[in-house]
């Protein structure tokens, strides 16, 4: 019986990664609550076989229903009926069996009905379900809203809410409207109080994945007069309380399990999550990290079930006398796309790993003072989270792509057919570098950490581990790839042209995105070669090439060559 999980040894790997000793004494306090909840482990030994049932029987359930019921989702879609949002009838289906085996409330506490698990194992799950089906991996992966009012609501709001998320009840975040994209700062929507205190939400909220949930956390201008990111807050609204409407919900070229709709509110009775004038500046920040992190597990997913999808059918395709996996051109592209599922899964699970470790010392800062040894360790791998979520968001969303393509490329002309499911694979892929911010957003947001050599120290921090000595050439070769990405990032800064910068800041990402990731790939290669010495090989290979390329691309470029590019003048554009 096929399970998503097991079917995947190279998921457990990074269960067992030496960083997670400390994850879980963080998150289990020191095993504290072991006498009170039957469920919660009495050492670090008993924490690890928990997480590896719930992985079993999320790969279960993915393997064994979700997947089965993913191509009827796609093909029927959510449908609209007075307002409401009424998902595929399959849906309904793979909520139940998620609700049925406990997978939900995945990072809550147990005092409020959760499992109390690391974002380490969410990512994990996350994956597992994206593999089986990445509409239904967005309805299902929502639940982690709830982690930013678990951070930033009252003990009332806690105890209010997240009882029904750990029950199985839906989430959406309504950030986007109609003439505010990726621009957050000028969202409109309305928040007035009437007489009494209470908050009201007027206005129309766009792209709002999953949009008709159960508990919405909606970003809106409580500040009359003001026209940017400070005059907005962070508030709940309750679908039990009425007032929201969905007025259209959008025909998506995939992910087609997941609706998502256009909302209307009006005079929606709503409650402020934390303080008013935060809800952009620190909580939506908050949110929209965790939903990154979310899409990169989404991506990571799927680059698996395509490399699964084009290595099954390269298998079994005969031409010209031989099974297609024995020609070059389709094995270079089969192993291009398990070394970019290797390295791309390692990026995201270090990710995961840094953001667990100052997430849980921020939480235990609430109850207690850190010692100055933990503070110092919070502000370590805040910073590490803060440099690698772009990376793993941007990287994993454009590989799941490439992966996809490649898919239907292997496939010939039946991945054109729609009755191959690399044709899904596909179409649900090309959202990943789009929502949550697009892949030149998360550009945007790691080009400080390039300039001011934060991904450089860290490159050089990470050639300092030892690998194992039939890997030491492969070494090698990544210390000539950063002495080339340094004087590719010296050569920009010495430009001192702001347009140079934001034009070659994307080669620089890469760059930066290949060097990391090969020296993930070696670490893992070394500690498990079965799983990862082959990938570690065209992984390097495949970064060279692009390093390499991009560096020179870098170091011959002027300022001149700008007008090349524009399509349009600045001149011309402003007038």
């Amino acid at each position: 019986m096929a399970n998503y999980y097991t079917d995947h040894p190279e998921i457990e790997f990074h269960l067992n990664h030496p960083l997670m000793k400390r994850i879980v004494d963080l998150k289990e306090r020191n095993y504290a609550e072991k006498d009170k909840y039957e469920d919660a482990p009495v050492n670090y030994e008993d924490a690890i076989e928990n997480y590896k049932r719930l992985l079993e029987i999320t790969g279960d359930v993915a393997a064994n229903i979700i997947e089965p019921n993913s191509e009827s989702v796609d093909l029927e879609g959510p449908h609209l009926e007075n307002g409401r949002m009424i998902y595929a009838s399959k849906t309904f289906e793979n909520l139940d069996a998620t609700r049925k085996a406990g997978l939900w409330g995945i990072s809550m506490p147990r005092q409020y009905g959760g499992l109390n698990l690391p974002n380490t194992v969410f990512s994990m799950a996350s994956e597992i379900i994206s593999a089986a089906d990445a509409g239904f991996q967005n309805v299902w992966s929502l639940q982690s809203c709830i982690d930013t009012l678990y951070e930033f609501g009252s003990e009332e709001q806690r105890q209010k809410y997240i009882p029904r998320i750990c029950a199985g009840e839906t989430m959406s975040m309504d950030l986007t409207e109609p003439d505010a994209g990726s621009d957050l700062q000028h969202v409109m929507l309305k928040a007035s109080q009437d007489a009494d205190g209470t908050w009201r939400l007027n206005g129309v909220k766009r792209f709002i994945t999953n949009g008709d949930s159960d508990i919405h956390l909606v970003l809106a201008r409580s500040e009359e007069g003001t026209k940017d990111g400070r005059g907005l807050s962070m508030f709940i609204y309750d679908k039990k309380n009425g007032g929201v409407n969905v007025r259209h919900i959008e025909n998506k070229l995939g992910i087609h399990g997941s609706p998502t709709c256009e909302l209307v509110y009006k005079n929606a009775k709503a409650e402020l999550c934390g303080s008013t004038r935060l809800g952009l500046i620190k909580y939506v920040m908050a949110l929209m990290n965790g939903a990154r992190l979310g899409i990169a597990a989404q991506s990571v997913g799927v680059e698996q079930e395509a490399y699964n999808e084009g290595l099954a059918y390269a298998k079994e395709r005969q031409q010209f006398g031989k099974r297609i996996i024995t020609f070059p051109a389709v094995y270079d592209m089969l192993s291009r796309m398990k070394a970019k599922l290797d390295a791309g899964r390692s990026l995201l699970y270090q990710t995961a790993r840094y953001v667990d470790i100052y997430k849980e010392l921020e939480d235990i800062q609430r109850d207690q003072k850190l010692t100055p040894e933990e503070r110092q360790e919070m502000k370590k791998y805040t910073r590490l989270a803060d440099a690698f979520t772009p990376l793993s968001k941007g990287t994993n969303s454009e590989y799941a792509n490439q992966n996809a393509y490649d898919a239907i490329s292997i496939h010939g002309g039946s991945g054109f057919i729609m009755e191959y499911k690399s044709q899904r694979l596909y179409r649900d892929a090309r959202i990943f570098s789009i929502y949550e911010g697009t892949t030149q957003l998360q550009v945007v947001a790691a080009i400080r950490y390039i300039t001011n050599g934060t991904y450089l120290d860290i490159m050089k921090d990470m050639l300092q581990q030892e690998v194992s000595d039939d890997l030491k050439p492969l070494k090698v070769r990544v210390e000539e790839m950063v002495k080339l990405y340094e004087q590719s990032v010296e050569y920009v800064k010495e430009a001192n042209n702001q347009d140079v910068h934001d034009f070659l800041g994307r080669r620089l990402y890469d760059m930066t995105a290949d060097i990391i990731q090969s020296l993930l790939i070696l670490d893992d290669a070394t500690r498990a070669p079965e799983l990862f010495a082959k990938s570690a090989t065209v992984f390097v290979h495949m970064a060279e090439e692009e390093v390499t390329g991009k560096s020179v691309y870098v170091k011959n470029f002027i300022a001149e060559d700008l007008k090349d590019f524009r399509a349009v003048e600045p001149e011309a554009e402003e007038a």
